[in-house]
């Protein structure tokens, strides 16, 4: 693996694509208007955008918006939906496209696009396209994470903060004692519940991991169960009264950082990193992935 990765590149300029997006979503645009019924759809880490998105939108009171994972989108006339967003870094990921040539001239799509060279662009009625965040790397960073910056402005949040703080999370210490760890369980609540989602999946996708997500009221229900010493819970946001106790009882390692959340997932990224070095491993380059899931062809635009 080489000293310095793609994967290691794409996540430190995350807070200048932040930036970048935040201008683009304040503007007006193609994305769902105030009191649109909404379905969003992604793979991937893109479904995970897609969960914290929903629960963003909703939470703004901007109408109902439902996530879901692409091959397993519910769309039928009887639900109302007045607009489709699509998330995809690829723009070739095969259920996302089924998505989207499925709801043509019935339901409005907008997608949000890392490669806009690509056959989604023709399926979708709208597109907002992000180059400077795609990516050479298959575990995505900055992709992700710049497309819900991007829909976070659009709902009229100052992302100014989640900016600076990411700039911080560059620089934090990584410590030993995450490199090392056995085990990561990654909580999150209303939006933050995606991003531990995401989490949970860098690490697996970068270093091989044994990683767990979960909504952190959930966790008591039976996962806290897993957490022991040498192993770490991970929580986005604010936790939830007496959680933390209860973890710490385990002898679990319970983190929990007062800086927004999307920029603490930028810290979870690092970790993800430094423990795939820690175990020789190319984070560009992981086992049994590939950048986009094509199941068949690409069809024509």
């Amino acid at each position: 693996m080489s000293e310095t990765s793609y994967m290691e590149q794409e996540l430190r300029s995350q807070p200048d694509t932040w930036q970048e997006a935040a201008r683009i979503g304040a503007a007006t645009g193609p994305l769902p208007k105030p009191g649109q019924r909404v379905a969003v759809v992604g793979c991937g880490t893109s479904w995970f955008m897609a969960q914290s998105y929903a629960a963003l939108r909703e939470g703004a009171g901007m109408g109902v918006t439902d996530p879901f994972a692409a091959s397993e989108a519910f769309l039928g006339s009887g639900r109302g939906y007045d607009a489709v967003v699509a998330i995809t870094r690829s723009g070739t990921t095969t259920e996302v496209l089924r998505v989207l040539d499925a709801v043509k001239g019935r339901i409005p799509s907008v997608t949000i696009i890392g490669d806009p060279e690509t056959p989604a662009v023709a399926l979708s009625d709208e597109t907002v396209t992000l180059p400077f965040a795609d990516e050479k790397s298959v575990v995505q960073t900055r992709f992700a994470t710049t497309a819900l910056t991007l829909l976070r402005a659009h709902l009229g949040a100052d992302v100014s903060t989640a900016v600076r703080e990411a700039r911080e999370a560059l620089s934090a210490p990584v410590e030993q004692e995450w490199v090392d760890a056995e085990q990561f369980s990654f909580l999150g609540t209303g939006w933050t519940f995606g991003l531990a989602n995401e989490a949970a999946l860098k690490m697996r996708e970068a270093s091989q991991s044994w990683t767990e997500s979960y909504p952190a009221m959930e966790y008591r229900h039976g996962p806290i169960a897993i957490a022991a010493p040498g192993r770490v819970t991970w929580l986005f946001g604010t936790a939830p009264q007496g959680l933390e106790a209860d973890v710490v009882r385990t002898g679990a390692r319970f983190v929990c950082h007062a800086r927004d959340p999307l920029a603490d997932l930028v810290l979870v990224q690092r970790v993800a990193l430094e423990r795939a070095r820690a175990r020789g491993l190319d984070p560009d380059s992981p086992r049994s992935l590939t950048r986009s899931v094509m199941l068949e062809a690409p069809a024509a635009p």
